[in-house]
């Protein structure tokens, strides 16, 4: 595109403004914030998104994006004491390990309740519903075919339903986001790391 300045891609300008969100929250946002962050001028936001809204909405359709393929990103990185597995990485660790990554954003309570307002929104509005709902499933994907390996690995029994606990994994997950909030024991990773084993633990091979 004309005038679109050079070294400061979408992506960069897209994770600024998840910065904002974790510090304002999703009503407060500006584009001035965001290029700011960035070391742009407001201009340049509205040239390439047109408005907040606009900006928001490319959020959430890279959210979607990066949910199909967070998990090779964490594989390809993980570097997790592996679970009796020798040559690769464990799924189970792989799957703490891409738990925590898709939280990261949210390391405060503040955060958090700022980043659930975006959810909020998600709900109620069609456009970002639908990108909400693809994060939604890609995770659900992603957690059951990690399962998936960890019963042909034998760290889970064979006879484990993985699409089930993967959606149930899903609800712990969520629920466990909520209550570090409330009760703000520990950080975000330790509580959702501990939630996800104790909800393996019954499936354990």
């Amino acid at each position: 595109m004309a005038g679109r300045p050079r070294g400061v891609d979408d992506a960069v300008i897209l994770r600024a403004a998840v910065e904002v969100i974790g510090r304002v929250g999703p009503a407060k946002l500006t584009l001035a914030a965001v290029a700011d962050e960035v070391g742009l001028v407001p201009g340049t936001l509205v040239q390439r998104f047109g408005s907040k809204r606009g900006l928001l909405l490319a959020l959430a359709e890279q959210a979607a994006r990066d949910a199909e393929t967070l998990h090779e990103r964490v594989r390809a990185g993980q570097s997790e004491q592996q679970d009796g597995q020798a040559g690769r990485e464990s799924p189970l660790a792989v799957l703490r390990a891409f738990v925590r990554r898709s939280w990261s954003p949210m390391s405060t309570p503040e955060q958090y309740a700022n980043h659930l307002a975006f959810l909020c929104m998600d709900l109620t509005d069609p456009e970002f519903h639908t990108h909400a709902l693809a994060v939604h499933e890609a995770n659900g994907r992603v957690i059951a075919m990690l399962l998936g390996e960890a019963v042909a690995d034998g760290l889970l029994r064979k006879e484990t339903d993985t699409e089930a606990l993967a959606g149930s994994l899903q609800a712990v997950i969520a629920g466990a986001g909520l209550c570090w909030a409330l009760d703000r024991r520990g950080t975000l990773a330790e509580r959702l790391e501990r939630e996800l084993d104790g909800a393996l633990a019954p499936h354990l091979g």
